[in-house]
């Protein structure tokens, strides 16, 4: 995939983190005038055709008889496990906890990515996303003295593994499919299985069609689902997944202050402190040391 040039990263990077954040919030909203598993459901597969408005024109680059296990898993991952868990674990939960505790999806990036896709694990990085960790960990500590429950934060975890996982499978396929496609299909296989769920063991009567739940589900669709992932599926597929993944870091700041102005959620001292673990990690596995990068421009030049 072709390189972004910094300022794009730039722009796509503060785009995603500011969407992804809001729509922790939003979705507890929304989630007042709906169930769960529909709403994962119709938000997903809205997101899909508003994709599929771009993918069309691509139609050569789709070769789903070749490809469609690639969509299938990817749906799996990322739509059907990481939307339908959070979906679900919203109601057990403040969205800026749940958010905060699902973001440890970037530690266990790092980790994936270093398994699985070669990515240099080097002493300041390991010591970031432990930083990292230990910041989601400080936050989440307080579901286990009553504010939210276990399953909450299981949730939330389950979540968070699924999504990590999906994202490297996403970057190890990158050069197999169609980015635009690989999205769009997984939006649209991903949101018919949950809504199917959603319409056996839910109601679709319990749904209140009024205008702030149409505006958000509208906004939610648009920009955090179809743009919100094609954006992230385009900051991994042109650079180190994990230190990608690292600004992700971010989104629970943005989610957290958000729902303590939308949501009236407390902010804790367990979340100012979490928080500015997680900004100094996101700063230690983004700062590459000058023997490190001459270690690796040594070995490319070898190569």
């Amino acid at each position: 995939m072709k390189q972004l040039t910094k300022t794009n990263t730039a722009l796509l990077l503060t785009f995603l983190v500011i969407v992804w954040g809001v729509n922790w919030p939003l979705s507890k909203m929304a989630l007042s005038y709906t169930p769960p598993l529909l709403f994962a459901g119709i938000r997903t597969i809205l997101g899909g055709l508003i994709l599929l408005i771009f993918a069309i024109p691509r139609y050569k680059s789709l070769r789903f008889k070749e490809t469609w296990r690639f969509y299938l898993i990817s749906a799996l991952l990322n739509i059907i496990l990481f939307y339908g868990l959070q979906t679900v674990g919203l109601g057990y939960a403040p969205a800026g906890l749940f958010s905060a505790i699902v973001f440890i999806e970037p530690v266990l990036l790092g980790i994936f990515c270093w398994i699985w896709l070669g990515e240099s694990m080097y002493r300041l990085k390991i010591i970031g996303l432990l930083l990292g960790f230990a910041g989601v960990a400080i936050i989440s500590a307080s579901g286990f003295t009553g504010d939210i429950s276990a399953i909450g934060i299981l949730l939330a975890l389950g979540s968070a593994l699924a999504w990590g996982l999906g994202t490297v499978y996403v970057k190890k396929t990158a050069d197999r499919v169609d980015s635009i496609w690989m999205v769009t299909v997984q939006l649209i296989m991903g949101g018919f299985f949950l809504l199917s769920v959603g319409s056996s063991v839910e109601s679709w009567s319990n749904i209140q069609w009024e205008m702030p739940f149409i505006t958000n589900l509208l906004f939610i669709s648009t920009f955090v689902i179809a743009f919100g992932w094609l954006a992230f599926f385009t900051l991994v597929g042109s650079g180190e997944a994990s230190k990608v993944g690292s600004f992700t870091f971010l989104i629970p700041l943005i989610a957290i202050l958000c729902s303590s102005f939308l949501l009236k959620e407390v902010i804790t001292l367990n979340l100012l402190v979490g928080l500015l673990l997680i900004v100094i990690s996101i700063l230690f596995v983004n700062i590459k040391l000058k023997s490190q990068t001459g270690t690796e421009s040594s070995l490319m030049k070898a190569k």
